[in-house]
């Protein structure tokens, strides 16, 4: 890697402007929030590619405009002075962006239709029931006229519904309608519980690492958030039990089947000690259910397990139907989706809209939803397998051999930064998904998460491959 001396560009002026404007965009899109360490000096000037002096010298700018403060032989952490509002960030190149839970993000969804993206969180276009969802559309087209104009109900669309508390009772979850509520998608699922549960500065506990939004949300609401280390079988149960008993976090937040972005399962004695501990402090459990339709067979559940008294359920069909249509649910106790369905009236007036809702029950009702979803997973059953011998043969090792889905989770070559690699193949339009991005703890440098699906293109591993010789050559 070549770092570039302060004095080199603008008399350093413009590598320390650089750097002060990606800690201010972690700050005004809250991926930093009041109290948090920022990255240590070496570790920030790797990431920016610039000398540890001028990351010095933009800390010590910030920290005398009172937005952080250092801690003496602690580093660096957020005043919380200042801040601006959400959402109000300069706009910045990706070269110059901060590698934060927003960054791979902004670069899938932006990217151009030449892009490759093997670090997004879908499945390509081709795979999805394309002919399903024309012939769902076609069938709206001739719906009454309400369907077309008119607000959905505050708790969505009572076909969708029904045919959800079915799809639970199959698999032994008992739910009444009162306990199901329809949202505009998945993420606005787990907007609504923390509106609904929290408050700014409550603690918040997720896996470590974890799905990345889960972090930016959580940030946005202004919450403490805390990893606990993640295991093939689930949270590492000691960890767990000693950060509830001496954090007291309010919410944890998980994905108990093909958790993302590892592609493990949660084992039934792992899910017994969550729940245990869970009950033992007032704990309350959110559990996304996104990827289940992935599973080739269900693995333990926490919302079955406890039956939604102090877990809650999220989903939505963005993975497996569309992500264009934007609908997700949420199940819990009656009497919080009561509050939750006005919460709803009062920041969306009301739930999904009766087109993408009905649309949604229409193919999923249907046989073709199964088979649809048969074809899916046989054919990332190869996909994973193709994956993981191109990338076991670049030195790039998956953590594990997931049961179904499409992530694999894997360690890079020794001394190689995942942040980094991800820099050097956006240069050739191939976007990926670097570890500390899914890190709390940012201890998962050394880790990248793929997704199978859209790794098909041998560009993709030539990429790769000259990536890591360009680091390894930069780094001798």
């Amino acid at each position: 890697m070549t770092v570039l001396d302060p004095g080199e560009i603008d008399g350093g002026q413009g590598r320390t402007a650089a750097v002060m404007a990606a800690i201010r965009g972690k700050l005004a899109a809250r991926s930093l929030a009041p109290g948090d360490r920022l990255p240590s000096i070496r570790r920030f000037a790797a990431t920016m590619q610039v000398s540890p002096s001028t990351v010095v010298e933009a800390y010590d700018r910030l920290a005398a405009e009172g937005l952080i403060r250092a801690r003496q032989g602690s580093g660096f952490y957020v005043t919380g002075s200042g801040l601006p509002p959400l959402g109000l960030t300069q706009a910045a190149s990706p070269r110059e962006r901060a590698v934060d839970p927003f960054w791979v993000s902004r670069q899938s969804l932006d990217a151009d239709d030449a892009a490759l993206k093997p670090g997004c969180g879908w499945l390509p276009a081709d795979w999805m029931p394309g002919e399903a969802l024309r012939r769902g559309f076609r069938a709206l087209a001739r719906a009454q006229d309400p369907v077309l104009s008119e607000y959905g109900g505050t708790r969505g669309s009572p076909v969708l519904r029904r045919h959800l508390l079915g799809r639970f009772a199959e698999e032994g979850l008992a739910a009444g309608s009162e306990q199901l509520l329809l949202t505009g998608s998945g993420t606005q699922a787990l907007d609504l519980v923390c509106r609904f549960l929290l408050r700014p500065g409550d603690t918040v506990l997720v896996d470590d690492p974890c799905y990345f939004n889960f972090q930016a949300l959580l940030r946005a609401h202004q919450l403490r958030v805390l990893g606990v280390p993640y295991t093939p079988s689930g949270p590492d149960v000691s960890a767990f039990e000693a950060l509830v008993s001496a954090e007291r976090p309010r919410l944890y937040l998980t994905n108990s089947g093909l958790h993302n972005p590892t592609g493990a399962s949660l084992s039934p004695q792992t899910a017994f000690r969550v729940l245990q501990t869970a009950a033992a402090h007032d704990l309350t459990i959110v559990e996304d259910e996104i990827f289940a339709d992935f599973e080739p067979e269900p693995s333990a559940r926490l919302a079955l397990l406890d039956g939604l008294d102090r877990v809650i359920r999220i989903g939505s069909f963005s993975k497996t139907l569309s992500a264009s249509l934007r609908c997700g649910y949420i199940a819990a106790r009656a009497d919080w989706v009561e509050g939750l369905v006005d919460l709803q009236v009062a920041t969306n007036f009301g739930g999904p809209g009766p087109v993408a809702a009905d649309l949604v029950a229409g193919v999923l009702a249907g046989g073709g939803y199964r088979k649809h979803m048969e074809e899916v997973r046989r054919r990332l059953v190869q996909a994973r397998r193709e994956a993981a011998t191109r990338l076991e043969a670049l030195g790039i090792m998956p953590w594990l051999k997931p049961r179904g889905g499409f992530y694999l989770w894997c360690r890079l070559p020794e001394g190689i930064d995942s942040a980094e690699l991800a820099r050097l193949a956006l240069l050739r339009n191939v976007v990926l998904a670097p570890g500390n991005v899914f890190s709390v703890s940012q201890n998962a440098g050394g880790f990248m998460r793929f997704n199978v699906a859209q790794s098909r293109d041998p560009l993709v591993f030539e990429v790769l491959q000259q990536g890591l010789e360009q680091l390894r050559r930069s780094s001798g």
